[in-house]
Order: structure tokens, then C-alpha cells, then sequence
């Protein structure tokens, strides 16, 4: 499903062409999107990227598009991978006691996703807290699940427009009613229409992970 037939799909439910509506479409479907990859993770989005830690800094910039982290390594001067071990941000928290203490630097064994309430660094949100706070400079991969582009700039179509197309669609009508201030009847039809297409596809991502597992372990059981 393309963007244009996707657009056209949501006016001829909602029966609305008004000028501000139509220009307000591509905002439904990014919420839309943002609404699925929140509620399913599909774990085929996933990349590797490098990045560098500076001495000092506990703070690591997540990429742009970053949802959430498998795993995330320090990659030391033998080319080693020390993996860090993810906690939670109270565990975080009492551990990152004081940052600028250089006795207390040393290579990075934690990280966690940042808290505000941490420290007064401004972010975008999407950034991972290390401890202990790094005494050099460090290459690390962050391995993650991405989000990956959407169908308002891949305008011929997206994995999500041709796999969950209904779920899309659903979850664009849902948008779209919420602008219209629409009959909440209607809303609720939407809503669990799209909570529905939302379960299959979770059922569908779950059986995809299983059949990955089980290749993987026929691999590993071949080769021994």
C-alpha cells in the first residue's frame, strides 16, 4: 500500500476533504506508526552501530532512529567485546553518585536508559546512561531495534504498509476521528479493529521468532 492509497483510503472512510484535514494526513500516519512499533516489536528491525565514548562523559547519544537496546559493547584496544550488563534506572541512579570524581572512572559495566530525574543534562530522549563514568575514550556498538522509515517519506510502501496494512489503516482512522472529535461509538469501533490487527501481528512477529530460534538451533546442532 502506497501513501497516496493509504491517504485516500482514510478519506473515503471518514468522507472529510477539507483542506486542513487533508494537510494533517501524514501526522496520522506517523502516529500511527509510532503507535504500532510501541506496541509490537518486531524484532527483525534490528542494526548495529558504532559510536565513541569520551572520558568523563556517562552520557552515549542513541542513533535517531532507536527504539529500544538488545545490547550494547565496549570494544577495547584487542578489538575484545566487553559486553555491559543493562539495569534499571534506580540501580543506575545510586551508582552514578558523583560523576566528576575521577577515583570513581573506569571502563563503563552498566548502562540504562536515561532518566531525567538523573542529572540535568539536557537530551532528545534518546540517550543511555554508562557506569562507571569512562577514565578514556571508547569505541562501543550498540546493538538495537530500530524504527525504521516512514511511509510519509517511503512513499511507495513500507514493511508495515504491505504486512500490517489493516493495523495502519485502523490506527490512521483512530488518529483521524481523534481531529474530527468524531462520535465515540465510531472511535471505539476503530480502536479495537486496530487492537486487534495489533494482536495478530504480535502473534505473527512471536511465530517468526520462533521459527528464527529453531533454524538457529538445527544450525548449531548440524555444525556440532
Amino acid at each position: 500500500m502506497t501513501l497516496s492509497e493509504l491517504k485516500t483510503l482514510i478519506q473515503n472512510y471518514v468522507e472529510n476533504e477539507e483542506t486542513t484535514f487533508v494537510n494533517t494526513l501524514n501526522d496520522f500516519i506517523v502516529n500511527a506508526e509510532d503507535r504500532i512499533f510501541d506496541l509490537v516489536q518486531l524484532d527483525f528491525f534490528r542494526k548495529n552501530q558504532t559510536g565513541t565514548l569520551t572520558t568523563g562523559n556517562t552520557y552515549l547519544t542513541a542513533p535517531s532512529d532507536f527504539i529500544s537496546s538488545f545490547s550494547l559493547a565496549v570494544i577495547d584496544a584487542n578489538g575484545d567485546y566487553n559486553f555491559l550488563d543493562k539495569k534499571h534506572t534506580s540501580f543506575m541512579r545510586e551508582y552514578t553518585v558523583d560523576p566528576t570524581d575521577t577515583s570513581l572512572r573506569g571502563l563503563p559495566k552498566y548502562y540504562g536508559d536515561f532518566d531525567k530525574e538523573i542529572s540535568s543534562a539536557s537530551d532528545n530522549g534518546s540517550t543511555l546512561l554508562l557506569a562507571p563514568v569512562p577514565d578514556s575514550n571508547y569505541t562501543v556498538e550498540l546493538h538495537y531495534l530500530y524504527k525504521p522509515a516512514s511511509l510519509t517519506s517511503n512513499t511507495s510502501g513500507t514493511w508495515i504498509s504491505e504486512n500490517a496494512r489493516n493495523a495502519l489503516l485502523y490506527g490512521c482512522l483512530v488518529e483521524a476521528n481523534t481531529f474530527m472529535k468524531g462520535e465515540s461509538d465510531l472511535m471505539q469501533q476503530y480502536e479495537q479493529r486496530f487492537l486487534l490487527e495489533i494482536s495478530r501481528l504480535k502473534n505473527q512477529a512471536e511465530a517468526r521468532g520462533r521459527r528464527d530460534e529453531y533454524r538457529h538451533d538445527s544450525l548449531r546442532t548440524s555444525v556440532s
